[in-house]
């Protein structure tokens, strides 16, 4: 009789013991299966997250950047150049003989530049490029570019003035009547008019070591640019001024256009485009009251 209690407690013991391991063994169970479930969710939320990073670098890339090809370039340029009283210009240096300068610098004289470099404003084109500095371009994928071979415009200006002067980049004009305020405009009509809105124009003063650029429609700063937009109404202030002109001292400016192509505007609806531009140089005393 006491052995077969003994038997049957052992026997009691043993389906517990068995009992505890099954639940253990459930508990486990039920633990792999959460783990899984937690893996595959973070699996999920890496794979979406990865089709986000995707979708934006999509929008990225059509972003800005019009697609390059043979015929894809903005070109047919027309330039137009003006100053003020006191202030004359050149597309030649010409020293102190203030004879040799004028009023005014027109698409024909550019061309004359141009001719070095076997090209001319009616064939120039212009490659989306990007430059921090206004003096150094390059391209999406970071290959540095020359100027005047597809790719950006630069032309030296040559200026002199009959007494010390700031020179400013002004929307006025000469003159009344004359109509040769500073504008950059566009013959193109619909989408590829947006080309005026990713234009940019550097003035480098290489004797005073300075460059600034000029954004026409500024909007939201690219590149690490700093640049200026002219006021509405016009009025001129240090942040209109491009360099400084000591009384018939001569000094030459180097001119740089181009399209940039970190701008938002700079996509494919811009391409084939033509552009015109149009600078009137303005002097001003040193509290910017211009000279007469």
């Amino acid at each position: 009789m006491e052995n077969r209690e003994i038997l049957t407690q052992s026997i009691a013991d043993e389906t517990a013991q068995l009992q505890r391991q099954n639940e253990l063994l459930k508990k486990e169970i039920e633990q792999l299966k959460i783990e899984r479930r937690r893996i595959k969710q973070t699996r999920t939320r890496l794979s979406v997250f990865l089709l986000i990073l995707l979708m934006l670098s999509m929008i990225t890339t059509t972003f800005a950047w019009f697609t390059i090809s043979s015929l894809s370039s903005v070109h047919n340029m027309e330039i137009n150049i003006g100053t003020g009283v006191q202030l004359l210009i050149s597309d030649e240096e010409h020293g102190q003989d203030i004879s040799l300068y004028t009023n005014e610098v027109d698409s024909d004289a550019i061309n004359r530049q141009l001719s070095a470099y076997s090209t001319s404003l009616d064939d120039i084109t212009l490659e989306p490029l990007t430059s921090s500095d206004g003096v150094r371009f390059f391209t999406q994928g970071g290959v540095q570019r020359n100027e005047n071979n597809e790719s950006f415009l630069e032309f030296k200006l040559f200026f002199i003035a009959t007494e010390d002067m700031w020179v400013h980049l002004t929307s006025n004009e000469s003159e009344a009547g004359a109509d040769n305020g500073t504008k950059i405009f566009t013959s193109s009509t619909g989408e590829k008019a947006d080309v005026i809105n990713c234009v940019r124009i550097s003035f480098t003063d290489s004797e005073a070591g300075t460059t600034v650029i000029y954004e026409p429609n500024k909007g939201n700063p690219v590149a690490g640019q700093s640049t200026f937009d002219l006021p509405t109404p016009m009025g001129l202030s240090n942040s209109t001024r491009l360099f400084s002109l000591n009384k018939l001292d001569p000094k030459m400016i180097t001119v740089r256009i181009w399209i940039e192509g970190e701008d938002p505007e700079c996509d494919d609806d811009v391409q084939l485009a033509n552009l015109q531009a149009q600078f009137n140089f303005e002097g001003t005393d040193e509290n910017n009251i211009p000279v007469n």
